[in-house]
């Protein structure tokens, strides 16, 4: 899913942060038993992550799209002292694995981890997120959004993942995945209450601010 060389991805990692030992057991483990385990944020982009909620200390926090639980650890590092984190996911078969990683935090108190289908979850939360991250089905990308839009405050961030789709936007025979990657992408772009670009980090971060 990258979209740089292996090599030039181990150069970028010699000069971020580390991964803490809890981090590196999630990827170790994920990648080990878990179906589909590149949809883990990893390293790099959880230090992006990380780096983005620290610069605006948010006191809320919503991702959707919990997997894991990696990039939901990632995002907590920047957390306000009194600050909340929803985390929303519909596998149930992952919970007692994440909520283990979750109580080996130091942010378990401030994590809500929420199971169920996130177009409704969502509704369910009466909330003013500072950052949102969506990171769920990606057919799903513009409800989420426009769901969420009038949940964030003006200069809150929102980012949303995977809007590169390893290389594929690119392509003229789009598939029907890259057909809602991109409809998504061009809806942001004409969306003139934002202020928008993309980070090629890893499969694409489309980095949203609330004007």
């Amino acid at each position: 899913m990258s979209l740089i060389n292996e090599d030039l991805s181990n150069l970028l990692l010699k000069f971020c942060e580390p991964e803490s030992g809890l981090l590196q057991r999630i990827d170790r483990e994920t990648n080990l038993k878990v179906l589909m385990p590149r949809m883990l944020s990893g390293h790099y982009q959880g230090r992006v992550l990380s780096m983005l909620s620290k610069l605006i200390s948010p006191k809320r926090i919503l991702e959707i799209g919990t997997f894991t639980g990696y990039a939901t650890l990632c995002l907590a590092e920047g957390l306000a002292d009194d600050g909340i984190m929803y985390t929303l996911d519909i596998n149930a078969e992952l919970e007692d694995r994440v909520r283990g990683y979750f109580a080996e935090s130091p942010y378990d108190s401030k994590i809500n981890y929420v199971l169920g289908d996130a177009t409704q979850t969502i509704m369910g939360l009466d909330e003013l997120f500072d950052l949102v991250f969506i990171d769920a089905d990606k057919k799903n990308n513009g409800t989420y959004y426009d769901l969420i839009f009038d949940r964030v405050r003006p200069g809150g961030l929102i980012i949303v993942d995977n809007v590169l789709w390893s290389g594929k936007i690119l392509s003229n025979a789009q598939d029907k995945d890259t057909r809602n990657i991109s409809a998504f992408n061009d809806k942001v772009t004409a969306d003139h209450r934002v202020e928008k670009l993309i980070l090629p980090v890893r499969d694409g971060l489309f980095i949203i601010r609330k004007i």
